[in-house]
This record gives structure tokens, C-alpha cells and sequence, in this order.
């Protein structure tokens, strides 16, 4: 069996907002943490569909994130 792991490492400038909103859906195989001015989620898994999947979603909820966070740090 093959085990599937990778890092996903995006830069913002409110990375403890955008991380803390992420972390309501990751998933058992996901971690999602604010570091410096970034935004760290490690993956991993067995199936190459399932992390494609979690990836796909992982980076529409990121878009989400970094609007609501954006607009919470204007008001």
C-alpha cells in the first residue's frame, strides 16, 4: 500500500483568521495551522482520489476563508 503526503503553504496577511476558519472541515487525514504569516495544511492518505478531492475542497474553502477574513479585518 502506497501513503500519499503533502504540504500546502499559502501566504496572507491575517493567516491565524484564515487558519482557524479552515480548521472546521479538515478532514481525520488534515491539519491546518496559522505559522508566521502563512497558512500550513499537511495531508496525507492511501487513496490518490480522496486526496485529490480533500485537495479540491480544501482550496475552495480557502478562497471562502481569505474573502471572510478580509472583509472581518475592513469593518
Amino acid at each position: 500500500m502506497i501513503r500519499i503526503t503533502g504540504t500546502i503553504e499559502t501566504y496572507h496577511k491575517n493567516p491565524t483568521c484564515i487558519a482557524e476558519s479552515l480548521k472546521a472541515d479538515n478532514m481525520s487525514s488534515m491539519t491546518t495551522t496559522a505559522q508566521d504569516n502563512s497558512v500550513v495544511c499537511k495531508i496525507s492518505g492511501d487513496k490518490l482520489r480522496s486526496i485529490v478531492a480533500s485537495v479540491d475542497d480544501y482550496l475552495m474553502n480557502l478562497s471562502v476563508a481569505e474573502d471572510i477574513c478580509r472583509c472581518v479585518s475592513e469593518n
